[in-house]
């Protein structure tokens, strides 16, 4: 199945009809406004539709395709070729009160992308609290917070051949499209594998391949420089109930597994990023579990922990995102989860991602850690020096790093906390205001190898010189020095200059 089973003179035709009504991202915040995209926010429509009111033909778009509003028959037709959508089954025409009405079958929103491209994504309607409805099995979901992310932490291109594994709407193709020359998007549901091919024809995207299947089932024995999935990670007790959220594999083993069968695709640095979710279990680290995943693939990474729930507010949250609250099923739904996780030992549920490189190296290291606070975006660009710096960290011993070039990596400051007129501060941190943002404390010695080093000489003589001015012995500083300045390399704060 591909994107050209939608015919391409009407994707061609309805794309420019949508760019010539400016239906982007910019004109549908323009014309909405603050309060009302803040009402729809809070899942209130009214004040969207009386933004959107009259038969202006961005108003009319939006209210069709955004808000699932009914739009008159004779106004739709003056602005769309509602003909040909309704026989590809983007929209139905009925009798309304006041005579036809032009109804869509579909949610088509506008998409911003990295190269100024135009996109447009196609998913199923939301489904709204309190209509009474639940998605669907082969419910497709449209883009939203999960799609941004993801789309931030790609590393940049250009790649030759990248892979969306679980495509859904197709939006994470479309970033793709412009970081690699042939694009593959795969996914289990064969209405998201239509949907997405609408989403890339109606973007100008008309080489991406389309495959159907689970896991990489589909691209059995074909390599990828990128690889990138928003998979089905939701740990639940009814596997596969949606397919865009959960799979047939218990607990977090359908991130496990991506993790596991990756390296077997990729190319020699070639990079696979996920977002994933991971149990918190009594007497078992995440992070060791976690990284216990990649140990051994020969690939390095990094691993984020963004958040964690604990059960009930998990349960909550992916019954909201069902629309199950106020339903007869909640009460039992809930019940039924929280008994399933009290059952595997399950305390809490971790939020984040995991980017791996295929280094093919046996002392490939992954950097395992969580960070709640805001970090740089776009991530891409800046992690694939996050990954070298831990892997420099790793490989250096203590001789080679005291005779390393060192410098400190740009962004760094330093800062002093001490009570006003005391000789000496209490704690002395350095703080990254760029990429990961970090603050690690450290001791006198390595704040003033901070001041000093920039990449032209070796470490080891710039600490004999601080011992001197410090009055301490120089083979001592240069002894307990490298375990610290190791982990300062490997968080960020120095570079390896040669």
């Amino acid at each position: 199945m591909s994107e050209t089973e939608f015919p391409r003179a009407l994707a061609d035709r309805l794309r420019g009809i949508l760019i010539d009504a400016d239906y982007t991202v910019s004109g549908v915040r323009d014309r909405l406004g603050d309060a009302a995209a803040k009402a729809l926010a809070r899942e209130q429509l009214v004040p969207a539709l009386r933004a959107t009111g009259g038969e202006e033909r961005l108003g009319l778009l939006l209210r069709l395709w955004w808000l699932r509003s009914p739009i008159p028959l004779r106004a739709a037709a003056a602005v769309l070729p509602v003909d040909e959508l309704v026989r590809t089954g983007l929209v139905t025409v009925d009798e309304g009160p006041e005579g036809p009405v032009v109804r869509a079958l579909v949610h088509l929103g506008p998409w911003e992308l990295e190269d100024d491209r135009p996109g447009f994504v196609v998913s199923d309607p939301k489904v709204r609290p309190g209509s009474g409805d639940v998605p669907g099995h082969d419910h497709v979901v449209g883009a939203g917070g999960a799609s941004a992310n993801l789309s931030r932490l790609m590393v940049d291109g250009p790649f030759e051949r990248a892979l969306d594994l679980g495509t859904g709407c197709g939006v994470q193709a479309l970033h793709l499209a412009s970081r690699a020359q042939e694009v593959v998007a795969t996914d289990l549901n064969p209405r998201a594998v239509r949907l997405a091919g609408i989403s890339l024809a109606l973007s100008g995207i008309t080489d991406a391949r389309l495959l159907q299947g689970s896991l990489f089932e589909p691209v059995e024995g074909e390599r990828f420089d990128l690889i990138v999935s928003n998979p089905p990670f939701v740990i639940t007790p009814e596997t596969a109930r949606f397919t865009y959220r959960e799979s047939d594999l218990p607990g977090d083993t359908v991130c496990a597994e991506l993790v596991r069968q990756a390296p077997a695709h990729l190319t020699e640095g070639g990079w696979a990023q996920f977002l994933a979710n991971w149990t918190h279990t009594d007497g078992d680290d995440w992070a060791d579990r976690v990284g216990g995943w990649i140990t051994g693939t020969g690939c390095s990474g990094w691993v984020v922990q963004r958040d964690v729930q604990d059960p009930a507010e998990y349960v909550e949250l992916w019954l909201r995102d069902s629309c199950e609250h106020g339903t007869p099923e909640y009460t039992r739904r809930y019940d039924a989860w929280l008994d399933y996780f009290e059952r595997e030992g399950i305390k809490g549920i971790g939020f984040g991602w995991i980017s791996l490189r295929n280094d093919v190296a046996q002392d490939a290291t992954v950097r395992v850690e969580e960070l709640r606070h805001e970090v740089e975006q776009p991530v891409g660009r800046y992690l694939p020096d996050v990954v070298d710096g831990a892997m420099t960290a790793h490989r250096l011993t203590d001789a080679a790093l005291l005779s390393a070039h060192v410098a400190l990596a740009p962004g760094v400051i330093e800062e002093r906390v001490a009570v006003p007129g005391a000789p000496d501060p209490e704690k002395i941190l350095l703080r990254q205001r760029e990429g990961a943002r970090r603050v690690a404390r450290v001791g006198t010695v390595e704040a003033a190898l901070a001041s000093v080093c920039d990449g032209t000489m070796p470490v080891g003589p710039l600490l004999d010189a601080i011992a001197e001015l410090m009055g301490e012995d120089p083979e001592m500083i240069r002894e307990r020095t490298p375990e610290a300045l190791r982990t300062l390399i490997s968080e960020g704060f120095f570079r390896v200059a040669r």
